[in-house]
Formats: C-alpha cells, structure tokens, sequence
C-alpha cells in the first residue's frame, strides 16, 4: 500500500482515510468493528473522528464514536497500527464552539479517555472560535504536544485568513504548525476550497483529509431523483445535488466506472486521490459492500482522460 507523508510530519498514511461520524449512528458497534477491521484489513491506516460524534443522534450526548474506536483498539491491541485523528472545538453542549485553553485542556482528557489510548496522532481544530485568539489555541497544543498527549495538529473548517494567521502565529512564536487541513471538497463542490484555500495548503506544504468527499452519497449514483431521497438518513442533505450540474456529473462517472468496470464511488474518491493537494479524502461506510468501493477506489489509476473528463463536468 503506498503510503504519503501528512504535511511536514513523520506520519504516513495510505491514501484514504475512513470517517468514524456513523459509528454510533447510522452503524451499531458491533458493524463498525466490522468496517474498522476491513479497512485496516486492506492496509488502510488513518481513523478521523470527532468528540462531537454522534451528538445529534437522538439519544446520543457526543463521544460515541470514539469510544467505539477505543473498545476496537483495545480488543485488537493494534494502537501501534492506527494513525488516530480526532478533533475538537465543536458544540458538545457548551453552546458554542470553544478552543480556549481551559476547554481544550478538558476535551483532551475526555477523547483520550473515550479512545483508551496515552496519545492522540492528529488532534484537529473542529471549527472555529473567533473569540478565543489563534496564539491562545496554539500555545494549548504547544503543551499538549510537550506533555506527549498529542502527536501532530491539524485544522477543519477555518476561514483562508484564520488559517494564515495561525500558520504566521506558529512561525512567529515557535508553536507546533498545523500540518494538514480538513476541506469540505469532493466533486460537486469544488469552488471554496479550489479558489480559496488550495493555494495556501500548497504554500505551507499542509497535507489534506477533505471530507464528505462523496457528498453525502450522492456521488455514489444511489440518489438520482427526489424519490431516492429516503434511502437512507442522509438523503435529505442531497437535495441541493439534484440539478444539471449534478447530473452532469453523475453521467461523467457512470461513463469512467463503466469504463474501468468500477463504480462512481470508487472514481469519485479516485479523482480526489489523484488531486495533488489532496493526501487521503475521508471517506465513510456502512457495510462491507461500500467499504469494498472505498478499497477499490485506492487501487484504482485514473488517466488523464478521465480526470479530464471528470474535472471538466465538474466545473465550477
């Protein structure tokens, strides 16, 4: 399996990284233990979750995801193995998001204790917190880094100009750098990351995770019309797909799967694999069936005709 390099940092990852937000949620413990060990199965290594995950399920207070991950560690003993990226600062009942060092402190205590592990490889900034300033987070993960419970940092949703400025308050007082970014980019939405944010990543050499790198199912082909909207409990985020840009794009990866006997899933993450800002798109499964698509997507070398043809339907 080939393996890249995140960022500037000593891990390396295979070029697809499986997303933990249905653990917990639309899969029981039991079905996620079986997609994490298919997909480290295959060789795959890196695990994205959240402490939020899956707070909105009814029921759910937030953390079930890593603490399914932790029992699938334990059980395995394979630590060693899995390069582990969690992340906070989201709303896990504050009411706000918040990267203040006193909050950052207790959040990191909860997920380590969530994943039954000493030391988190990738521990990200979730979203934004315009009232605490970037120094004040950085300086917390400086800590958390000495202090050997945190790896490596890495960043999610941040405006261009934030993520600058962090990038320039590390520079300038000697704080751990972030070392990838975590795009919303896929496909069907291509226009944020592409005009604002691509370039910056390049500059900084940031490695790259985007995720609903499928957007949100609907670049799998099982959603082509308002009727396939109830599917499953991710259908409705879909809606806003359904229109010629869409179909457009939906006919360009019937054509390429067809072409490669694959799937459009597989070649819809095969074009993010072959982005060269992009390290390891994330990407999630329910089943087996869909995690064999996810393997297969990094197994498969698009040409340049058919990135072309791909990029070109996508158009923004």
């Amino acid at each position: 399996m080939e393996k890249r390099q995140l960022g500037k940092s000593s891990l390396q990852v295979a070029p697809l990284t499986l997303g933990g937000n249905v653990f917990g949620w639309t899969i029981d413990e039991a079905r996620s233990f079986e997609i994490l060990d298919g997909f480290t199965g295959a060789g795959f290594n890196l695990v994205d979750t959240a402490d939020v995950y899956s707070r909105w399920a009814p029921g759910n207070t937030g953390g079930e995801s890593e603490t399914i991950i932790g029992k699938w560690m334990k059980a395995r003993g394979n630590r060693d193995k899995v390069v582990l990226a969690t992340k906070v600062g989201a709303d896990m009942g504050q009411g706000k998001t918040d990267l203040s060092r006193k909050y950052i402190v207790k959040a990191v205590e909860d997920s380590l204790r969530r994943l039954q592990t000493d030391h988190i490889d990738l521990y990200q900034t979730h979203w934004d917190d315009a009232g605490t300033p970037v120094e004040e987070t950085l300086e917390t993960y400086a800590g958390l880094i000495k202090e050997g419970k945190v790896r490596y940092i890495g960043a999610s949703n941040l405006s261009p100009e934030r993520l600058i400025a962090s990038l320039e308050a590390s520079a300038e007082h000697g704080y751990p750098r972030y070392e990838s970014f975590q795009p919303h980019y896929n496909l069907y939405v291509r226009n944020e990351f592409e005009q604002d944010l691509e370039q910056i990543v390049k500059d900084h050499d940031l490695g790259v995770i985007s995720y609903y790198s499928l957007a949100s199912g609907f670049l799998t082909g099982k959603y082509r019309s308002e009727a396939d909207l109830g599917k499953s409990p991710r259908g409705g985020g879909v809606a806003a797909y359904l229109n010629d840009r869409g179909f457009k794009i939906l006919a360009a990866l019937d054509q390429v799967a067809a072409e490669y006997n694959s799937t459009p899933a597989s070649v819809a993450i095969a074009w993010l694999i072959a982005r060269p800002s992009v390290t390891a798109p994330i990407a999630s499964a329910t089943s087996i069936a869909q995690l064999g698509d996810l393997v297969k997507a990094a197994q498969l070398q698009l040409d340049d005709k058919a990135i072309a043809l791909l990029t070109e339907a996508s158009a923004w």
